[in-house]
């Protein structure tokens, strides 16, 4: 029996939630597309890239995926993405010095073991390529709201009353993360020996404002509820 992935069954929910929260949604592709740069030219690999839904908004002509989800997977696969894989990235052969940039869009929040992963995707890059995490930082508003949630089982407990957003991320969703801090992730590519960085954020807002408004894309990663990391491979 093939083994159920942590997104099945859960596509149409997840890009609805995008849409309904659209503002949050532009913001998010404003920090997305900041950390991706000119792709023009280059080699792409979008590592747990869901339903493709950020994808459907740049050049796919480059653009391969690995996916866990398979009726996430397909859907990407009509928005553009070349789905490589339907499956871990654990279990994933990739070939070496292959790829300009490597990105993993929210996926390390459901990852156990960043290590190897990353290790995994470093080698994979070309020198001098970007391996860019773009994540909900578990020590951000969000991430307290999403472990608040996890840990009591609902969003509606009493003592959020006044204090949720409309629409908070699907309860079912933000349960099956495993959240990591944005120092964790800096920690783990020092270890393996990455040495340049360049951090940007966005959702400085109050989770239960952020949809009021699209937020520009900051520098820095302390305040943000939502965080890229560019790590430099180097040459």
């Amino acid at each position: 029996m093939e083994k159920k992935q942590k997104f099945d069954g859960y596509a149409e929910q997840y890009d609805e939630w995008f849409m309904k929260n659209d503002r949050l949604f532009t913001s998010e592709l404003r920090l997305f597309l900041k950390a991706l740069g000119d792709i023009r030219g280059k080699k792409l690999l979008s590592v747990g890239c869901g339903s493709g839904l950020f994808e459907s908004y740049i050049d796919c002509t480059n653009v391969e995926g690995i996916e866990p989800s398979k009726d996430m997977g397909q859907i990407a696969e009509k928005r553009g993405v070349n789905i490589i894989r339907c499956g871990m990235i654990e279990e994933t052969e990739l070939q070496e010095e292959h790829y300009d940039i490597i990105y993993f869009n929210g996926s390390s929040s459901y990852m156990e073991e960043l290590k190897p992963v990353y290790e995994k995707s470093l080698a994979a890059l070309k020198k001098g390529g970007r391996l860019i995490l773009l994540d909900v930082p578990k020590e951000s508003a969000f991430g307290f709201m999403y472990l608040l949630g996890k840990s009591l089982g609902t969003y509606e407990h009493e003592y959020l009353k006044g204090a949720m957003p409309d629409l908070p991320y699907p309860l079912a969703l933000a349960s099956s993360g495993v959240w990591h801090t944005t120092e964790e992730k800096i920690e783990v590519l020092k270890e393996l020996g990455i040495g340049k960085f360049t951090f940007y954020q966005t959702l400085i807002r109050n989770p239960l404002y952020t949809n009021e408004e699209p937020e520009e894309v900051s520098e820095g990663y302390k305040s943000g509820g939502y965080v890229a990391i560019i790590a430099e491979k180097e040459m």
